[in-house]
């Protein structure tokens, strides 16, 4: 429900900052020189953003900040099923997400949506909130 509506993981009130929304990942998780970044992790809001970056382990208190302005659906992570002898039974459960579209979709039980941040700023959690302060947020 978060992904899908954009709210915070944490409180699930609308993640949106005057800025864009605030996506974080674990310090070694992503290439932030791509172009697109792929992400099941849905945003955070300002208030929680700090409490996010310690309490979750993945983040290891220095998670990697993507303030997006662009991030469109793209796509789920989930379990391929198909039709063997004994009836239905598990094919794959693939890494990486599979996009809309693909023909697999019919038979995959998705468990998580996936954004694809296309247009974004990385930064570190204390540029990202003073930034935010700067502006009466």
């Amino acid at each position: 429900m978060c992904m899908q509506a954009m709210r915070c993981q944490v409180c699930q009130a609308p993640a949106r900052t005057p800025l864009g929304f605030v996506f974080l990942a674990g310090p070694h998780d992503q290439d932030p020189t791509q172009p697109a970044i792929l992400t099941n992790q849905p945003p955070v809001c300002v208030k929680h953003a700090r409490i996010a970056a310690r309490f979750c382990p993945h983040l290891d208190g220095r998670p990697t900040v993507f303030l997006a302005t662009s991030f469109p659906l793209y796509g789920v992570l989930g379990t391929l099923y198909g039709l063997g002898r004994d009836g239905v039974t598990v094919l794959d459960q693939p890494e990486a997400p599979l996009p809309y579209g693909h023909p697999s979709l019919p038979t995959f039980l998705a468990s998580q949506l996936v954004r694809s941040l296309k247009s974004f700023r990385v930064m570190d959690l204390d540029e990202l909130l003073a930034e935010l302060a700067d502006l009466g947020t």
